[in-house]
């Protein structure tokens, strides 16, 4: 059993405030064989420094900027070995230094936590962070042995070298604790597939009803094509900034309260009994029935305890007492719709075993409480691996700084992809979004970040 030291479990702070400024994107696409790596990067750093209002020119940024965080998941793609110091010196940041960090699909938070680290700390006050993945140069069989490979190989492995199929196991575990029916999975696929039509970065939107996500082809028992992420290839950028530096750059700077990183055995097996570790709106009284004979551990294989870690530090951090009431805004990593369901849980959207309730109540839609990937999220826009921890905070930087319409709403927008403007496009500008929380999940839990935005 894990027993946690009080040091274990001591709630990190910044020296310095941090402040997000900017956000840049390219569409996302099964493959993009135009374009390489590099301008695809180029490209959403172009639309960080072009097209968020800055106050100072592309060229000033440039002169600002003092250290850069890069973000790729795996080198087998592009089979380029050192891929972001050609990245680097492409987008013009020779001889400043870099790193490239690589956490499996935490890739991108763990980045922008990189990052976050260096600006509060004084190492720097201007940083980029630059993610991208190019998953089309390779068959897609072997792109998910590729991806595979982030789960435990002497374990995982045996179950066919395919995520789904680590995800599938979880899914039937879930299912048969908590008595959670094949529909209310469906739904989370609907929704995220709906909200995609309305993102011009799109790569899988669509309007599904429940009935065509169950009848939809199985990839790994429970699960369909329609309830898994997609391999994706694109660039997402984020400029972090200190705060002198953030209010010389922009007028609408949102503050990053809190960034914070649990992990958990690379092994399933090897996952432990512990107690419940307590999130701020939860008491032992929350769980006085949740142990029965159908759910007898936990962390066992239906939650992920590097997701309750990093969501303890930082509500914590942040000062957040109820998620559901404290944030206007959130992104789950949903790799798959089983992932989203249990992530409910870990991050206290409902108490363990209750995760269904946050779906079915409507709490997750626009009009909720609370509304979810209104990105698209992983499954209906994106999973470009390296790029998906700093896209989900991108989108979230545009909701906050009220400018969602900005970026998707605007036709030329939809033009620039090759795309045309639905006719029956929605905005999905949450009104007076004060406070946004995005996190980005690796492996089946490995590694997991939880970030909160806030407008000062």
């Amino acid at each position: 059993m894990i027993r946690f030291g009080p040091r274990n479990l001591r709630i990190p702070r910044f020296e310095k405030p941090v402040y997000v400024v900017a956000g840049g994107l390219t569409d996302f696409r099964k493959k993009y064989p135009e374009k390489n790596s590099s301008q695809l990067c180029t490209e959403a750093l172009r639309m960080a420094v072009e097209e968020n209002d800055l106050k100072v020119s592309p060229e000033e940024v440039r002169r600002m900027v003092n250290w850069c965080v890069y973000s790729q998941f795996a080198d087998h793609f592009g089979d380029q070995l050192l891929a972001a110091a050609k990245i680097h010196d492409y987008l013009g940041f020779d001889p400043l230094g870099n790193i490239e960090v690589k956490t499996g699909g935490a890739t991108g938070g763990s980045s922008i936590l990189s990052a976050a680290q260096a600006v509060a700390s004084g190492y720097a006050d201007c940083v980029p962070v630059i993610g991208w993945e190019r998953m089309d140069e390779v068959p897609t069989k072997v792109g998910n042995a590729y991806i595979a490979s982030a789960a435990c190989k002497d374990f995982e492995s045996e179950l066919g070298w395919m995520y789904a199929a680590y995800y599938a196991l979880m899914a039937q575990r879930y299912q048969y604790e908590n008595k959670v029916p094949r529909e209310t999975l469906a739904q989370i696929a609907c929704k995220n597939h709906e909200y995609a039509c309305y993102s011009p970065y799109s790569q899988n939107p669509g309007k599904y009803t429940i009935e065509d996500v169950l009848k939809n082809e199985v990839v790994a028992d429970p699960l369909s094509f329609l309830e898994c992420c997609v391999m994706s290839v694109g660039a997402a950028v984020l400029f972090l900034a200190d705060e002198e530096t953030a209010y010389k750059m922009t007028d609408q700077p949102i503050r990053l309260t809190a960034i914070c990183g649990g992990t958990h055995t690379l092994r399933t097996a090897d996952r432990r009994h512990m107690p419940i570790l307590l999130l701020p709106n939860e008491t032992e009284e929350t769980y006085k029935d949740y142990f029965s004979h159908e759910r007898t551990e936990w962390p066992g294989f239906s939650s992920f305890l590097a997701s309750r870690m990093a969501a303890y530090l930082a509500y914590n951090m942040a000062g957040i007492n109820d998620p559901v009431e404290d944030f206007d805004i959130l992104e789950t990593h949903d790799a798959f719709t089983i992932s989203d369901i249990q992530t409910y849980e870990d991050i206290g959207l409902r108490p363990y075993g209750r995760g269904r309730e946050f779906i079915e109540s409507g709490d997750a839609y626009f009009e909720g409480r609370l509304p979810t990937n209104l990105s698209g999220g992983l499954i209906g826009t994106m999973h470009a691996v390296g790029a998906t921890g700093i896209w989900q905070v991108v989108e979230l930087l545009w909701q906050l700084q009220g400018k969602w319409d900005k970026f998707h709403a605007d036709p030329e927008r939809w033009t620039r992809y090759g795309k045309k403007k639905p006719d029956d496009f929605r905005s999905l500008q949450v009104e007076g979004a004060k406070r946004a929380c995005a996190i980005s999940h690796a492996g089946t839990g490995s590694h997991v970040t939880c970030a909160i935005l806030e407008k000062p």
